[in-house]
């Protein structure tokens, strides 16, 4: 059986895992890439809702048709700008381009900046998101894992966080909150309102949907839908990669799981440390 390293790599400071990523492929996304007008970029931290983002904006741009995201693996529908294919599934694919990044602003493209290319960032409570990491990094074979969840969290809270942590990877994005060409989104809300929010996502990008397609978008990108659609559930995945004994790729798609994982003294400096860090940013997690 293939066995895959939980080695890590870093890239200017920035720490992630090596089998997916090397030099020449976070080079080329900063760097060399060059960001087309039409070019639509999906911004998430891990676990926040990237694989949501994926399905919605394959389905606006089929108009609400089913086909792509029932024939095509999200991964090469919206792949990663990052990973280490990014160069031979993005140069030659016709536009618009459906790009995926988990990437800090401060190692984004820079040419997207110098043109009209939109894109989505959307932000989910970071407890969530710790939750959620978690138990991804007892399932994929290529993240570095902690002894238990106490130990995950304050790794979670250190600089040793993937992409330079949640905090700096929020903050830096929210700085561009003004950018017209970038569409904030908070996943709590796309969970109270899927549909007001696609709807959003179709009036950021001038695509103009019937009730029906829309309809169609919201039904197909559904947790529901998303979790047993196998072109979205990463049950594609190897083995050697994914650990599937250890659950499914998709787990709850709630938000307030974390509130079934933190003791009292994990909230409290978990907040403690949020409100360091966040002072003077206001989000809204409810």
């Amino acid at each position: 059986m293939l066995t895959i390293s939980r080695k890590y790599m870093e890239f200017n400071g920035m720490r992630l895992p090596a089998v997916i990523h090397n030099e020449e492929s976070l080079t080329y996304a900063w760097k060399e890439f060059q960001t087309r007008d039409d070019d639509v970029i999906n911004i998430t931290y891990p676990k926040s809702g990237t694989t949501w983002i994926q399905e919605i904006l394959s389905l606006v741009y089929s108009n609400g048709d089913p086909t792509p995201v029932t024939t095509e693996l999200s991964w090469d529908r919206v792949p990663w700008i990052e990973q280490h294919q990014a160069r031979s599934k993005l140069e030659n694919r016709p536009s618009p381009r459906l790009i995926t990044t988990h990437l800090p602003v401060q190692f984004f493209p820079e040419s997207f900046f110098k043109t009209n290319a939109k894109a989505i960032c959307t932000i989910r409570n970071p407890k969530d998101v710790c939750v959620s990491l978690y138990h991804f990094s007892l399932m994929v074979e290529f993240m570095e894992i902690r002894e238990n969840f106490q130990e995950f969290v304050k790794y979670f809270l250190s600089n040793e966080a993937l992409f330079c942590g949640w905090f700096e990877h929020v903050k830096g994005w929210l700085k561009h909150k003004d950018n017209p060409n970038i569409l904030f989104l908070s996943y709590e809300d796309m969970l109270k309102d899927p549909r007001g929010n696609v709807v959003k996502i179709c009036k950021f990008l001038g695509k103009d949907l019937d009730d029906a397609a829309i309809d169609s978008v919201v039904t197909h990108s559904s947790f529901k839908a998303m979790k047993e659609n196998p072109m979205s559930n990463y049950s594609a995945v190897p083995d050697y990669l994914f650990n599937k004994q250890q659950g499914t790729f998709h787990r709850k798609g709630v938000s307030g799981d974390w509130k079934n994982h933190f003791t009292p003294e994990q909230e409290e400096e978990f907040n403690r440390i949020y409100q360091e860090l966040m002072k003077d940013i206001n989000l809204d997690f409810s």
